[in-house]
């Protein structure tokens, strides 16, 4: 197979970002990293913004004003991100529960990395990263059932890519091919000529 073409996938683009959508563990800051490299675009990982804007750590944030606190910060972070263009975005797990994220994240394209349940268990079982939805008694039921609330949601993204036990290296230019195919489709509009700089 030859070298995927990241210079025809860039052109095609036009300056649109690209917001990856999926459970945590899913791998959506790593590979948003690898492809913002690939692109020549900025990357944000919207736990990190929201860390920044609050001055401190999602726990404490889920701590001092529970989730609908948080989701309300991650909305406005949304919000701001969205004004740019040039940006690969990780977004968190839940970020799709609010409608009006949505408005925010067509602004872009919307990239679902879809993992089984089981690999999810296994890569969040090694990361040490805190998980305050997942600090329950049963952590792999609540895990399994936030799935099965969320992927009728993640299913409305512009693609899907599955992700079994590939590395995101190897993952990378099976999500370069498939965001063309849906270009080819649906070329996009122009992006805002704003600055790439959130």
């Amino acid at each position: 197979m030859t070298a995927f073409d990241w210079t025809d996938l860039r052109d095609r683009l036009r300056g649109t970002s690209v917001y990856l959508v999926g459970m945590m563990g899913a791998g959506k800051s790593t590979l948003g990293r690898l492809l913002a490299k690939e692109l020549g675009y900025g990357f944000v990982d919207t736990d990190a913004a929201i860390e920044k804007v609050a001055g401190k750590s999602i726990p404490d944030i889920f701590a001092e004003s529970q989730e609908a606190g948080f989701r309300a910060l991650e909305s406005q972070v949304l919000a701001e991100l969205s004004q740019f263009p040039r940006l690969v975005v990780a977004t968190g797990g839940g970020i799709v529960v609010r409608k009006r994220n949505w408005g925010e994240l067509r602004n872009g394209l919307v990239v679902w990395l879809d993992v089984p349940a089981e690999v999810l268990h296994q890569r969040l079982a090694a990361d040490d990263t805190p998980r305050p939805l997942l600090e329950t008694p049963d952590p792999v039921a609540t895990l399994n059932a936030l799935l099965e609330q969320r992927r009728s949601l993640y299913a409305q993204a512009d693609v899907c890519i599955r992700s079994d036990r590939q590395s995101p290296v190897e993952l990378l230019p099976q999500l370069g091919y498939q965001i063309l195919q849906t270009l080819q489709l649906n070329p996009p509009e122009s992006a805002k000529s704003r600055s790439t700089d959130p």
